[in-house]
């Protein structure tokens, strides 16, 4: 084996031997895939029967790996509010940015009875203000689905420390 191809494997066997390291010490990065067995997987989302509300449940559902197989141990219910804020202004008084601001207040309760855990999460997104009506629709539209996918996240963070206690 010649010295050039000698030194490209040394930095591959390298990233091996450490991966092999740490799957033997027991280490789970915090984002990994969850068990099949595990709780996170086994929730039921419901949410506001709107946009938003669907956007929502379309991100937890994503975010929280739902097992559609398998009988919910847990419902989690939310609950959205928006509300939308001008920015800047134009010379004829029109808005050329907008602030929404999404909360959500949710519930998760046990299927077998139990003590509910409850939580808050709001996010603020911006977006700009186009001319064009689509154009604008399709602006906030997107600033809503930002908003739901950072919801999403910060509520799975919330259950994932809810759920370890």
């Amino acid at each position: 084996m010649s010295r050039e191809r000698l030194a490209a494997l040394t930095p591959v066997a390298g990233l091996l031997s450490i991966a092999l390291l740490l799957a033997g010490c027991g280490f789970t990065p915090m984002y990994a895939e969850t068990a099949q067995g595990s709780p996170i997987r086994r929730i039921a989302v419901s949410t506001q029967d709107d946009r938003l509300g669907y956007r929502l449940r379309e991100q937890l559902e994503d975010a929280l790996a739902w097992d559609r197989s398998a009988a919910p141990l847990y419902r989690l219910e939310t609950a959205v509010e928006q509300n939308r804020r001008p920015l800047g202004r134009r010379i004829d008084d029109t808005a050329t940015r907008y602030e929404l601001t999404v909360r959500a207040t949710w519930t998760l309760t046990p299927t077998s009875g139990g003590v509910p855990i409850t939580g808050v999460q709001a996010v603020t997104t911006t977006y700009a203000s186009a001319d064009q009506p689509y154009a604008s629709i399709a602006a906030q539209q997107d600033g809503e689905d930002r908003a739901a996918a950072e919801l999403a996240r910060l509520i799975r963070l919330d259950l994932l420390r809810a759920l370890s206690e």
